[in-house]
């Protein structure tokens, strides 16, 4: 992972990747965070792009969304509880 472009609170664009991935390999696709102030919360935008294909974008949606509704608990002191997806395999 490499940072392209860090402007806070508001802004973060970094690549992703994995090693040793023919399919998605580091620095292959990019990820855009924009933070949004909206009263007492904040709205969170995320944008993955370069995706090989329409079955990794569907994965890595399932895989986003995953994970930034455990944030959603989190982040207003609740417990999300153990990861269903990180303990599989």
């Amino acid at each position: 992972m490499d940072f392209v472009e860090i402007d806070p609170p508001s802004r973060l664009v970094y690549t992703w990747g994995w090693e040793g991935s023919d399919v998605v390999p580091p620095g292959s696709s990019t990820v855009e965070v924009t933070l949004e102030p909206d009263g007492d919360y904040t709205i969170v935008r995320l944008v993955h792009r370069g995706l090989p294909g329409a079955d990794k974008v569907d994965l890595h949606t399932k895989g986003w969304e995953h994970y930034l509704s455990r944030l959603s608990i989190a982040a207003s002191g609740g417990d999300p509880g153990p990861d269903s997806i990180a303990t599989q395999g």
